[in-house]
């Protein structure tokens, strides 16, 4: 017994023993910190309402009684100084958010200053929401966002000096086997427009922006979900975030972020006695049923509600109906799929027909876009430029032989 006691005593002390200890406790311990990264990340976290610039105690004195005297710059739209206050230090953001039947309702359009809707494939649309103003007020969540489309790139350069562009990847062919034809490469665009760069104005979750920007919140809905259905966004988290990166209202050589925007023009409310545009309808797809979408006039509110496949387009997080003081139709040149990827393409640099909707009427005329970064301006049927009634802007970018009924 004694004798095999001193051969476990020694085998205790040996140097092979001592070598098992230490890297079985490495593999302790680095299988506790993996434990405990993962258990970070599938956690749902909790994204504070206030970015340490005093913003949440400024948004206390907002108050309902305030007068609203200051005008947007993206949608003529007025709101109180306090929200102007706010707005001034910041740029737009430009966010990518999706419209698949099983993403719906989604979380942030309600307080978008203008939205553009197109197809992003198959039928299925997606959304640009530009929030500046009515993002003001709050800490928006925008979801479920997505990826990134060649001529969604296009309306975003509009909003002045490098806006915040949010997005979940894009249309690429980093992989180098020519699965995406070059006329649709989103991300490629973005490389060449100076904004995809380490620290730059595009936040892709995919290349340099992650928590608590972005992160998955599979619960959001009422029920499951695929996990592309699940990408959450602060708008509060990504404005922090630019002003470390350098993109403020001003860059970092003091250039503001407007220096070249191109504002529309705005006008006040005018409902005609008589509204004979009352219920817009029309479809992207005719083998798209779910995608159908209806404007109804609120002759209350002087704007539209909107429908998305028969139902009400609501925002989850407030339980709101999208609603619109203008509604405006872009007649593009549908091409595609144009690849394996079944991507698609809109020519949405150039010019065609347009109807834009306000006041209870409607007014049939023509779009123009002369360049990635010029703005796309709409004229009546005299070419004068047509005024948008201050307030929400919907762009609806339709195929050019689709019919659009009111």
């Amino acid at each position: 017994m004694k004798e095999y006691l001193d051969k476990i005593s020694k085998f205790i002390s040996s140097k092979v023993f001592m070598t098992f200890l230490t890297f079985f406790g490495i593999y302790l311990f680095s299988t506790g910190i993996s434990y405990a990264v993962f258990s970070y990340l599938v956690a749902k976290p909790s994204v504070p309402t206030s970015t340490g610039t005093g913003i949440g105690a400024t948004r206390s004195k907002i108050s309902a009684d305030l007068p609203k005297t200051e005008v947007c710059p993206i949608n003529g739209g007025k709101f109180t100084k306090i929200e102007k206050g706010i707005w001034e230090t910041r740029r737009p953001i430009a966010a990518m958010i999706e419209n698949h039947q099983e993403a719906r309702p989604q979380s942030g359009l309600s307080h978008a200053d203008v939205i553009y809707e197109a197809v992003a494939e198959g039928g299925i649309t997606r959304f640009l929401g530009i929030f500046y103003c009515g993002a003001a007020s709050e800490d928006v969540k925008i979801a479920p966002v997505r990826s990134a489309r060649i001529y969604f790139v296009n309306y975003a350069a509009e909003y002045g000096n490098f806006p915040i562009f949010m997005h979940v990847g894009g249309a690429n062919d980093y992989s180098g086997f020519g699965d995406t034809v070059p006329s649709v490469r989103a991300l490629e665009a973005l490389e060449t427009m100076g904004w995809r760069v380490p620290g730059g104005n595009d936040f892709d979750t995919t290349y340099d922006s992650g928590f608590p920007v972005f992160w998955r919140n599979y619960d959001r809905l009422d029920h499951p979900v695929a996990t592309e259905h699940t990408m959450v966004a602060s708008l509060d988290a990504a404005y922090a975030q630019a002003a470390k990166r350098g993109f403020g209202a001003k860059d970092e050589k003091g250039v503001s972020w407007d220096k070249n925007f191109v504002s529309w023009k705005f006008a006040d409310d005018k409902p005609v006695g008589s509204a004979d545009a009352k219920d817009i309808s029309f479809n992207f797809w005719d083998s798209m049923s779910g995608y159908t979408v209806e404007w109804k006039y609120d002759s209350g509110k002087n704007g539209y509600l909107r429908f998305n496949d028969g139902k009400p387009n609501t925002d989850l997080e407030n339980n709101q109906q999208l609603f619109a003081k203008n509604v405006a139709i872009v007649f593009a040149i549908e091409t595609g799929p144009v690849d394996r990827n079944l991507h698609m393409f809109y020519t949405t640099i150039g010019a065609g027909k347009a109807l834009v909707f306000q006041n209870g009427t409607v007014i049939k005329g023509t779009w123009e876009k002369d360049s990635r970064t010029a703005r796309t301006v709409f004229f009546d049927g005299n070419g004068k430029e047509i005024s948008f009634v201050r307030g929400t802007i919907w762009i609806e970018v339709v195929p050019a032989l689709n019919k659009v009924t009111y």
